[in-house]
């Protein structure tokens, strides 16, 4: 039997149920955890240099220098970062791999207790035991189905997808760079480091605030709250840096 037979073999319901399914659309957002690469570098990125490029400012660097030092910081900030997305995703994988063979494990060596386990966890839904036996019943007729019942119910853990801790490194190293370069623009065209520190200063906080109020929109917080947050966040950490490189100085 093929994949697809089995697949189809394995998800059957009432031919008129599966006609509402067919004609029912669900708007979710789903790609969550892309989101959430892309808001931690873009975060990071925005704020980070800007944090360094203002304290170098501080310390009256020129233009160039300030411009140096950021893309240095931008290169090297992009490979942590990226790594560390790659470093988390592939332990999350692990992770489910471990838990996934210790599960496997159980079911053949304590069936019965898995099958208690499943019970229980039905039971904690309301569902009576005259109503969950069958459904007991058919999980231990099915291993694979029985796994992923527990796997998800009784541990909590999606199946991660194999792509994904690539996906996470290149997402958060890429969102670094652009978050990055931002602050670093008005070096690039400014000569004086503290005129030009005006203007990463305004830009800078313009586009916390709207990547602010963007992660709050695409997170379900509310978006100017979100947005003044991120902006906040930034300027006390650039002025922080200003200051200090101003106190180390004299």
């Amino acid at each position: 039997m093929s994949s697809e037979e089995d697949k189809i073999t394995r998800i059957s319901i009432e031919p008129e149920k599966q006609s509402l399914l067919d004609h029912h659309t669900e708007k979710h957002f789903t790609a969550g955890e892309i989101v959430r690469d892309i808001i931690i570098g873009v975060s990071d990125g925005l704020t980070v240099p800007f944090a360094l490029a203002a304290g170098l400012s501080g310390a009256n660097a020129s233009s160039s220098i300030v411009l140096t030092a950021g893309i240095a910081e931008v290169a090297a900030g992009a490979i942590s970062m990226g790594l560390g997305g790659y470093l988390a995703a592939k332990s999350e994988a692990d992770h489910y791999a471990r838990e996934m063979k210790r599960e496997q494990e159980e079911i053949v060596a304590v069936p019965e207790t898995e099958a208690a386990e499943v019970a229980e966890i039905l039971a904690q839904y309301g569902i009576e035991p005259h109503e969950y036996s069958p459904v007991v019943n058919a999980l231990r007729k099915n291993p694979q189905a029985w796994l992923d019942f527990m796997m998800r119910f009784e541990l909590g853990l999606e199946k991660p997808d194999p792509k994904r801790a690539l996906q996470s490194a290149f997402t958060i190293a890429i969102a670094y760079v652009l978050g990055g370069f931002v602050p670093l623009f008005p070096y690039m065209f400014i000569p004086q480091a503290l005129d030009a520190v005006v203007a990463s200063v305004v830009i800078t906080l313009l586009a916390l605030f709207i990547f602010g109020y963007g992660k709050g929109h695409f997170t379900g917080s509310k978006p100017f709250r979100s947005a003044f947050e991120t902006a906040f966040i930034g300027a006390i950490a650039s002025a922080a840096a200003f200051c200090l490189a101003k106190v180390v100085q004299h």
